[in-house]
C-alpha cells in the first residue's frame, strides 16, 4: 500500500497517511479538521525492468516532474497536456 503526504491547508500540519490507490484520498487535518491537499514526495519510487534503458520519456520531451519535481513551467503537479509550454 502506497504512503501518501498530506499538508493542512489551515494549519500547515505535514502528515503521512498509508491508503491505497483506489481510495478516496484524505480530506480532512487529523488536528484541525481543515481541508488538506496532497504534496509530491520523493516516496520510493520503482523500477522498470526491461529493454528501453529505462527512460520512459526518452525522446518525447518527457516531463521533468519526475526528475526535478516541478514541470517545466514550475507546478508540483502534471500539466493539463505536454508539454505545457510556460
Amino acid at each position: 500500500m502506497p504512503l501518501y503526504e498530506y499538508e493542512c491547508e489551515s494549519c500547515g500540519h505535514v502528515f503521512e497517511q498509508r491508503h491505497g490507490m483506489n481510495e478516496e484520498p484524505v480530506s480532512q487535518c487529523p488536528e484541525c479538521h481543515g481541508k488538506v491537499s496532497q504534496r509530491i514526495s520523493g516516496g520510493s519510487g520503482f523500477i522498470i525492468k526491461g529493454g528501453g534503458g529505462g527512460n520512459i520519456n526518452a525522446g518525447n520531451g518527457g516531463c521533468s516532474l519526475e526528475t526535478t519535481g516541478r514541470t517545466c513551467c514550475g507546478r508540483d503537479q502534471r500539466c493539463e497536456k505536454p508539454p505545457c509550454g510556460s
